[in-house]
């Protein structure tokens, strides 16, 4: 009994390590070119007082698996640095104190600047020059990401007019309380609203960080984070899997990687395209133009064909109710999603699911 247990767990950790050989082999032609660090993706992380420890090492830690190959470590896919003032060090909510790695930077050498924001007694203590590369950061046009009550601190700063910020439940009320004049959200992991993230904390950072390292360094980077670091040990279909059940393509067009990411975290209520090239900055027809070009087709026919796949998934791979999954992937009703999965795959969903039943008997 001992030795099959034993054969069982080299097994399984053989099947670990081909996936997560399989996804570095899987080196995503056509991706963008490098970010000003040298890396496809550069995030800097500014930490408030009383920061929690969670969301930076969670960051961080997808940051490290998507950067290089196997568990190695090195900095070279992605860069990450924590910025702050000189012999200055930041104490977590747990009481780990952070030294910052560099003073300061001209914020333009990252693509993304993180704000962990900490507890909110401590939201004005620190130093002015925080507040001011903020603004400088937003002045240049680097994307600013708000992690826990890092909404709090970009609304305090000024930098969430016109957005809507993604909060957890818990400081809901709170963050009404502090900006009666700032729409909020607190039903989301998080938010992205154009050049502004918000991020309600806890594990939701490792779902955030997979999608933006989805979107600079391709779909396979994103999903050896998520088997490194959340893949399920009970069995069943993998992230990597679901994931490439999607559909995802390496294309050069970053526009048309956002709107696929934007697409993604929307299935089940799709956005109205519209609405897509609003929150990427670019209008309706340019949107399309990109499309044609990059995929064949249409952002709306490529939008329900990233529908229909991830239903396909699920009648395959789930015990799901056919209403269930109509509704999971954004469908009115039964009916039009009978009518569509017949239109794609030649036959209703009870009978595609019936035939892989029948070819697995």
């Amino acid at each position: 009994m001992v030795a099959v247990k034993q054969q069982f767990q080299q097994d399984s950790q053989s099947a670990a390590r081909a996936i997560v050989e399989r996804l570095d082999r899987s080196d995503n032609e056509g991706q963008p070119g490098r970010a000003r660090s040298g890396a496809d993706l550069s995030v800097g992380f500014l930490l408030w007082p009383k920061f929690p420890l969670l969301s930076l090492a969670g960051f961080c830690d997808a940051l490290r698996h998507a950067a290089d190959l196997g568990d190695q470590s090195r900095p070279l896919r992605c860069a990450w640095e924590i910025v702050g003032l000189p012999n200055e060090s930041v104490e977590s909510s747990c009481g780990v104190s952070v030294q910052p790695q560099t003073v300061l930077p001209p914020p333009r050498q990252f693509d993304y600047l993180v704000t962990i924001g900490g507890l909110l007694p401590y939201l004005d203590a620190v130093d002015k020059r925080y507040w001011d590369y903020l603004s400088q950061a937003a002045d240049s046009g680097v994307p600013l990401i708000g992690m826990c009550t890092g909404s709090f601190v970009l609304a305090k700063a000024g930098l969430m007019e016109g957005r809507v910020a993604c909060v957890h439940s818990f400081h809901l009320d709170d963050y009404r309380r502090l900006f009666p004049g700032l729409r909020v959200t607190g039903n989301s992991d998080y938010l992205i609203d154009g050049d502004r993230i918000t991020c309600a904390g806890g594990v939701s950072v490792i779902e955030l960080a997979s999608r933006l390292i989805s979107l600079h360094c391709g779909a396979d980077r994103a999903s050896k984070v998520i088997h490194q670091m959340t893949v399920s040990r009970q069995g069943g279909s993998s992230f990597v899997e679901r994931r490439r059940a999607l559909g995802y393509l390496a294309v050069d067009n970053f526009n048309i990687r956002h709107a696929i990411v934007l697409m993604e975290e929307n299935l089940e209520a799709p956005l109205n395209i519209s609405v897509i090239a609003k929150m990427i900055g670019i209008s309706v027809r340019q949107l399309e133009r990109a499309f044609l070009s990059e995929t064949g087709m249409p952002p709306k026919a490529f939008y329900r064909s990233m529908r229909l796949r991830y239903a396909r998934w699920l009648l395959l791979n789930t015990d799901k109710l056919i209403t269930t999954i109509a509704y999971e992937c954004g469908f009115a009703d039964s009916a039009h999603f009978i009518r569509d999965v017949k239109e794609i795959y030649g036959m209703t969903p009870g009978k595609l699911r019936a035939s892989i039943n029948q070819k697995a008997e």
